[in-house]
């Protein structure tokens, strides 16, 4: 059995029980996280883009359990330089790991990492599509809605239908409720769960609407995790 443990934000942690992946791992600093960068531990740790709030710890949890981080090249030739284990990916590229499957997908935003006063370059932001204990989790990243959103389920599912969908709905600087509508919509997953929302005051939303809308007009089950929860994929 697969489980997702929302840590809040875009952070999770996927297990099936012989392996631990970690999406985004932002946990100091984060206003809303259960627990502590130094508590946890991975196997893997899938970085979607550069920002403080996604690249997170990865580095930190990556240098003391040994976990490689898959990532973005740019992202991941970063983490690289700061002595973490890391592989480089690129938008549409898939590979096989010990785990799974790992694909690349499209995501509208920014990716550069800031350091002090200046910002590296963190090349193009990514979502990743995982198969791992026999389920299929999209995890969206930080994106805006787009049309192509609907190939993850044309494309690359090729007529399996999505076991989970974690999206973004905080809107400003993701994609809003009302777009994250249209997403479910149109990758129809089994799940789906909210994510990026309430961390702050400017990304705050109202998960239960989101939930209810969902219900009425996409038939697809929302599940509303608070930080610390754990779903379990059956």
């Amino acid at each position: 059995m697969l489980q997702a443990k929302f840590f809040g934000h875009a952070n999770f942690l996927l297990d099936d029980g012989r392996y631990k992946v970690l999406i985004d791992p932002f946990f100091t600093g984060n206003p809303v996280c259960p627990a502590k960068a130094g508590e946890v531990t991975a196997d893997f740790i899938l970085v979607t883009h550069g920002h403080g709030d996604h690249l997170g710890d990865a580095v930190a949890i990556a240098k003391r359990t040994g976990a490689l981080i898959i990532a973005p090249n740019e992202v991941a030739v970063y983490c690289g330089q700061k002595g973490a284990n890391a592989h480089g990916m690129h938008i549409g590229g898939k590979r096989d790991f010990p785990f799974g499957r790992v694909r690349l997908t499209p995501a509208f935003h920014g990716s550069d990492i800031t350091e002090g006063d200046k910002l590296v370059p963190g090349g193009m932001p990514c979502g990743f599509l995982i198969n791992m204990g026999g389920k299929t989790v999209y995890h969206a990243g930080d994106t805006s809605l787009y049309r192509d959103m609907e190939l993850v389920n044309m494309c690359y599912l090729r007529g399996t239908q999505l076991d989970l969908a974690l999206l973004p709905i905080g809107d400003n600087f993701v994609m809003g409720p009302d777009d994250a509508i249209f997403a479910v919509k149109w990758l129809h997953p089994k799940t789906v769960i909210p994510m990026h929302y309430n961390t702050w005051p400017v990304i705050e939303q109202d998960p239960v609407a989101f939930k209810k809308a969902v219900n009425e007009t996409a038939d697809v089950d929302c599940r509303i995790l608070a930080p610390g929860d754990t779903f379990n994929l059956e």
